[in-house]
Order: C-alpha cells, then sequence, then structure tokens
C-alpha cells in the first residue's frame, strides 16, 4: 500500500507525506494498546520476544514511518529510504500472525492432548 501511494502520479509529494505520515501515527497508537493489553492481560507472562516482536519493532517502524512524513520535504532520498525500510520491517506482522495461530492451535483448542485424558 506505501508503494501503491508513493508511485502514485502525483503532483506534489504532499499528499504522500500526509498518508505516510497518518499511517505512522496510526501505527504508533495501535502500539500503544498493545503495550496496554500485553500488561494487563493475566493468561500469559509475556516474555522478551514478545516486547520485541509485538512491541519494539513495530513501534520502531511506524515511528520510521512517521519521521519520514517529517524529512520528506526538506531530505526525500532519505525519507524514501526510511519508508522502504519501515515497508520491509511491517513484515514482522507475519511472525506475529503465525505466533498467535500456533499459540491458537497448541494452547486453546480445547481438547487435550491422549496422554492427558488418562487413555
Amino acid at each position: 500500500m506505501l508503494s501503491a501511494v508513493a508511485s502514485a502520479p502525483w503532483h506534489a509529494m504532499s499528499a504522500v507525506t500526509v498518508f505516510w505520515g497518518l499511517v505512522g501515527l496510526g501505527g504508533i497508537v495501535y502500539a500503544v494498546v498493545v503495550i496496554r493489553r500485553l500488561r494487563m492481560q493475566t493468561v500469559y507472562q509475556p516474555v522478551f520476544e514478545d516486547w520485541l516482536f509485538h512491541v519494539v519493532l513495530p513501534l520502531v517502524t511506524y515511528a520510521m514511518l512517521a519521521g519520514s512524513a517529517y524529512v520528506a520535504h526538506s531530505h526525500a532520498r532519505l525519507a524514501l529510504f526510511l519508508v522502504g525500510a519501515a515497508a520491509l520491517l511491517l513484515f514482522v506482522g507475519i511472525h506475529n500472525a503465525w505466533d498467535a495461530v500456533t499459540y491458537h492451535v497448541f494452547n486453546k483448542t480445547g481438547e487435550q492432548p491422549k496422554a492427558e485424558r488418562g487413555c
């Protein structure tokens, strides 16, 4: 989505930078929501990997995206590299999706393995 917006034939770069800024700020707000949820839940004690992949990397990525919107008018080349790096770092979402799926498959199925049923 970032690439599609950046490659559209805009008359000025301001529309693109507004979009980058809104996505970056929205992501930062969402990261704050994730932090609150991680701290409030009691089912599982988050470990370093959880904080890294669900909070730190997304927060840094969205901050880079918001920062790229800020510096785009004075340093367009740097801003484009920041957006590219942020787009690559957003692939951490694939890790987070697989992490959630495997957690639910192995911990939330509702069935006990045969060894635990007493068979």
